[in-house]
């Protein structure tokens, strides 16, 4: 349990510091993204863990990794602004 965790913490923050490192320029504050990275994959391992058990180490850190991706793409930005086009018919 104890090497779940850990991995799965590491796991997050490893996705996050990829993702923050890729695209800096649609995240917030770096310490926000890391955190949040991490904290999805300890959710994601506890959430995984809980729903199926003993199911195995690889099973877990897929898991953790599912929802750590999944939490960290909720801070991104649009990339631009966003155009609105008015038709010239009515």
């Amino acid at each position: 349990m104890f090497l779940e965790a850990l991995g799965s913490a590491i796991l997050g923050l490893a996705l996050a510091w990829a993702v923050a490192y890729r695209l800096p320029h649609r995240l917030p504050v770096r310490s926000l993204v890391l955190s949040t990275g991490v904290a999805g994959g300890l959710f994601g391992a506890f959430l995984t863990h809980t729903a199926l058990g003993s199911a195995g180490f690889l099973t877990v850190m897929l898991g953790a990794t599912a929802v750590a991706a999944a939490s960290v793409s909720l801070l991104l930005r649009p990339a631009g602004r966003l155009r609105r086009h008015h038709s010239a018919t009515v």
